[in-house]
Parts: C-alpha cells; structure tokens; sequence
C-alpha cells in the first residue's frame, strides 16, 4: 500500500468560502437595503484574498453574486433573484455601475442610453449591476459581454476616499467594489447612514490584511 503523503487540506468556512485561517464572517453587517445588486465577478477575483465582493455579498440580503468574464445571456440580467425579500415577478430596471468613459467608444462600446430619471423615484424597483475586477479585467468584461453595453449607468458623485489600502489603485478616484457599491446604494437611496457599520467592518477587514501582510515580512 502506498501512503499517502500529500499535504491535508486546509479546513474552509463554509459560509465565506475562505480558509477558517483568514475568514471574513466577523466582518459581515448586513444591511436592510431596497435596490437589488448583481455582483459580476472576474474568475480570478474568486479567490483573492483582498477581494472585498464576498464580503458585500454576505452583508447585503438583496444581493447575488455570479462569476464570469463574458456575460452574453441578457436573461442573467433579469432573473430573480432567490434572496431573502426579493418580490417574485416584479420587474427589475437594471443599472450599470460603471462609469462613462469617452476611450471605451473608441474601442466599439456603444454609448450607454441616457438614464431614464423616473427611475431614481423608485429604488426598489431598481437592480445595481456591479463589476467586480481590476480596471483592465472589469473593461473587458464590458467589452465583451454587449448585454451590459446597453444598460444605463451610474455614475457616482461626491465620492469619499479610498480606504482601500491593500490594493493599488490606477486612478485616485477608484473604489473597492465593498466601497463603490455602498456609495451607489447611499446615493440611490438616499440613506448614507445605514451603509456606515458595513464601511467600518470593512476598516477592520483592511486593518487586519495590513497586519498579516506586516507579520509575514
């Protein structure tokens, strides 16, 4: 018989997905939220470990979160969602978080419908549609998928500053998909109040990625 000398697996949380070594659950606040969110994630986000979108996913009820780089299937786009709250059969305007951006039309994506404002009047009638991904993963994942090309978008005003201080970032006003999200919903909603806890578990959750990167140098 031969032994079997490979290394044992490393035990798992079920519930974030990660190794219970450096689970993120402690840092979950869920958030009573009206507008859905679609959280699109690159495939090599899965398992980053500054990745914040499992974390979001976790805190927000109205939430799902589905891997891919090419999303050609609009129907994704309007399934309903199985969480807790969610209204079978009512219909969903679907927003694009992302910004609009001259370049990308040079590069044959069309420019994004005009947002009609009568949407604004109804968050729950609203789904966010979120890309979760570098700059230059989350740029393909539009450019290939034409389904998100023809979303409306949202863009964010008065954005804060990072606290995103385990990733570098491209641009001074880039956010975490956790930070972007929070501020698109405050602004959607209306409510910036209620998204605080999660924003502060999310400090903790920086805090605690800075210490274990300053351990092990």
């Amino acid at each position: 018989m031969i032994a079997n000398t490979a290394p044992p697996r490393r035990p798992f949380c079920p519930r974030c997905l990660r190794p219970q070594s450096v689970c993120i659950c402690a840092w979950v606040r869920p958030v009573a939220h009206e507008v859905e969110v679609l959280i699109l994630q690159h495939p090599l986000e899965v398992d980053h470990p500054k990745g914040s979108a499992r974390l979001l996913h976790l805190s927000l009820p109205r939430s799902r979160l589905v891997t891919g780089e090419v999303f050609a299937d609009a129907a994704l786009l309007a399934a309903p969602f199985e969480a807790a709250g969610a209204v079978a059969g009512t219909p969903r305007h679907n927003l694009l978080l992302y910004p609009d951006i001259p370049q990308d039309q040079v590069m044959g994506v069309p420019a994004p419908p005009a947002l009609p404002a009568g949407w604004l009047r109804e968050p729950s009638r609203l789904r966010l549609i979120v890309l979760d991904g570098t700059w230059r993963k989350s740029r393909k994942m539009l450019y290939f998928s034409p389904p998100l090309q023809q979303l409306p978008r949202l863009s964010l005003q008065g954005l804060p500053l990072s606290r995103y201080g385990i990733r570098k970032a491209h641009r001074p006003d880039q956010l975490s998909t956790l930070e972007a999200t929070c501020a698109a919903l405050a602004q959607l909603e209306g409510h910036a109040e209620k998204f605080r806890p999660l924003l502060t578990a999310f400090d903790s959750f920086v805090a605690s990625q800075l210490a274990y990167r300053q351990e092990k140098a």
